[in-house]
């Protein structure tokens, strides 16, 4: 935490308890830095109570900033520019109406009553005529998760706050919003053949949302010939990077724009090709052809598409190629030079850290710099929330250090416990495999992947594939290569997300792009522990794309490329995360850093997330920044 932040927070928590205290309202409860499920945003305030006549359950939910002044960003006032700020800001009034959605999608019991929650942006140190306003929708419930107030508007504040809570405190309704069922979240994938023909379930928020609205300025702007601009995002995984992606192809699909959505997954594509073919909403399979490899764009002339949208840009290669031998056909220019081309408004998002083959060469400052090259503009946004993972970003922070990624230079040290997302440590496959298939049998969603450290007999024997991934008397099969498995075994393009999938090993390939409930990993002898160190041994690895049939370097960041792998697998659970190394030093090492796995809470994580801290807890190397949770009528969280 900033001293800005901490600034931030004595000046904004008082003037909105000033007002409280005004009309009478100083024994409401006030829930500060409440934390969104399954993610690691939090809201400013949430104010809770019952509404003064009927005693029904009301909720405000409050974003509070510090601002003077904005002016308009872009021209439906979506975005502000903020004196002292360099990036462009999403509007707090859109703000703090998706931060209500979210909750009311998730919470199951504001789902049952959509209209309890209000929202309301307090600019306590602004005058309206200094604040953009965003029109009023006509449709009151969206209008009343979006009000704002300045300090010019007090009055109408308080007569709001005095219609809107009565003048006690209500702590069964506040019990009632802690203590609800946070909702199945269905998967991003899930969703997508819905989100082409309708943007009803996935909510935006903050520099998501900021993202969204830079891709659609841009098309605004190629539709009056204005100059091409290219939007950037970056963001670590389960940042909703994706999400982001899909909502665009929902929207710009329903206005009728060429647009199109570009991966060098295959594994990526073909799932949601897949969901496409068999939505209700899409029989006859048109939004199938929207979806693309990187490499399709080399002969496709100049502005031919309104907007290309290229997920998991860090893919992107060096030079396209189609074909193979002597039948090769190369591209004439870089790769990304031709993704910037092809579009209107070209759009990547990536995150540096998931470069994981020695040919595949995305990054911000790559794509920067062929954007100044071609003497474009660059709208750049990074995603700091975390979706993935329980919402954890201290899992994240843990997974970085622990791996020696963190720019910090934190070594590993013990995991610190989080509420909303277990980790613990297997002490053998036997083990993982029977605590993540009852998580599989009880209706989660589950999946082991390990390093790409055993050989891999792409032919099946007979009907069964073959048991590759040894360890002792343990053995299991890799993914089904090929689109051509067995019966009753999927293809590796659908590993991830068909519930068969459970009973082979996956690797960074085809678990890269994806989630699932729990995650089970296994450490090959390609990453182990030395004298106290984390150190890799590519001469260990069978990935023909980083190592030679001698297990020699293919390239010169072969190390980089062993850790960012690792790091991919072990962030694809949403809920829990076991860990399980072959190497005994390894094994022990982890064994004074991550919890031992015990059923059944091992895997099992509440279902509401309450604010949590961050301890100092330390294993060998520095710590994380501490803080504290609050969630009181008497707060003392700072976050601003």
């Amino acid at each position: 935490m900033t001293d800005s932040e901490r600034s931030s927070w004595r000046h904004s928590l008082p003037a909105l308890a000033e007002q409280l205290v005004a009309v009478g309202l100083g024994d409401l409860d006030a829930l500060v830095e409440c934390q969104l499920p399954r993610t690691s945003r939090r809201i400013d305030v949430l104010l809770a109570g019952a509404e003064p006549l009927t005693r029904r359950p009301a909720y405000l939910v409050v974003e509070l900033k510090q601002w003077s002044a904005a002016t308009v960003y872009d021209e439906v006032e979506k975005l502000v520019r903020v004196p002292g700020l360099a990036d462009p800001q999403l509007h707090p009034a859109l703000q703090v109406e998706s931060y209500c959605s979210y909750l009311v999608d998730f919470l199951s019991v504001l789902w049952e009553s959509p209209d309890s929650v209000h929202g309301l942006a307090f600019l306590h140190n602004a005058d309206r005529d200094r604040i953009p306003v965003v029109p009023r929708t006509g449709d009151p419930e969206v209008d009343r998760r979006r009000m704002v107030c300045t300090r010019d508007r007090v009055a109408q504040f308080h007569s709001y706050l005095t219609g809107r809570f009565g003048p006690w405190r209500d702590e069964a309704v506040t019990r009632r919003l802690l203590d609800s069922p946070v909702r199945p979240s269905r998967q991003l994938l899930a969703l997508t053949a819905e989100e082409v023909g309708s943007r009803d379930h996935l909510v935006l928020l903050d520099e998501q949302r900021a993202a969204y609205e830079l891709v659609m300025r841009g098309v605004r702007w190629a539709d009056r010939g204005r100059r091409k601009r290219v939007v950037l995002v970056s963001g670590g995984p389960g940042s909703g990077k994706s999400a982001i992606a899909l909502t665009l192809l929902a929207d710009l699909a329903r206005e009728g724009r060429a647009v199109a959505h570009a991966t060098g997954s295959k594994a990526f594509k073909k799932t949601v090709q897949r969901y496409a073919r068999s939505s209700p909403r899409d029989p006859h399979q048109r939004t199938a052809p929207m979806f693309h490899y990187f490499l399709d764009f080399m002969d496709s002339p100049p502005n031919s598409l309104d907007v290309l949208i290229c997920d998991e840009a860090h893919r992107i290669r060096n030079r396209s190629t189609r074909g193979r031998g002597a039948d090769q056909v190369v591209g004439r220019a870089p790769q990304i030079r031709e993704l910037i081309e092809v579009a209107k408004v070209p759009v990547f998002l990536l995150d540096d850290d998931q470069v994981v083959r020695p040919n595949e060469v995305g990054s911000v400052t790559m794509i920067r710099e062929a954007a100044e090259g071609l003497d474009l503009d660059v709208d750049f946004v990074h995603l700091g929330a975390q979706f993935r993972c329980g919402g954890s970003p201290r899992y994240e922070r843990w997974v970085r250090s622990l791996l020696g990624l963190s720019d910090s230079g934190w070594r590993p040290y013990r995991w610190p416990g989080d509420d909303g997302f277990r980790v613990a440590l297997a002490e053998s496959p036997q083990q993982m495999e029977t605590l993540l298939r009852g998580a599989q049998e009880r209706g989660g969603s589950a999946r082991i992947s390990a390093g790409f450290c055993w050989p891999w007999s792409e032919k099946p024997n007979g009907r069964q594939l073959v048991p590759d991934v040894k360890i002792g008397s343990w053995a299991r099969p890799w993914n089904a290569a090929g689109d051509h498995p067995p019966s009753g075994v999927p293809s590796s393009s659908y590993w991830a997300t068909d519930p068969r999938g459970f009973d082979q090993i996956g690797c960074i390939y085809t678990a890269q792009g994806f989630e699932y409930d729990y995650s089970g990993v296994i450490l090959g002898e390609d990453l182990v522990v030395r004298n106290g160190k984390l150190v890799c041994q590519p001469d260990k690895s069978r990935d023909s794309a980083i190592v030679d049939r001698n297990g020699r370097p293919r390239g010169g960041n072969t190390d980089r490329l062993i850790r960012n792998a690792y790091k991919v697998l072990l962030t694809r659970g949403m809920r829990g995360t076991i860990i399980y190394s072959v190497d005994r030093e390894t094994q022990e090492f982890l064994a004074h850093l991550v919890p031992p796995a015990q059923a059944p809470r091992a895997l099992v994580a509440p279902g509401v997330q309450r604010v949590a801290g961050e301890d100092r807890s330390v294993a060998g190397g520095r710590g994380q920044p501490s803080g504290q949770a609050a969630s009181s009528a008497n707060p003392t969280a700072e976050r601003r």
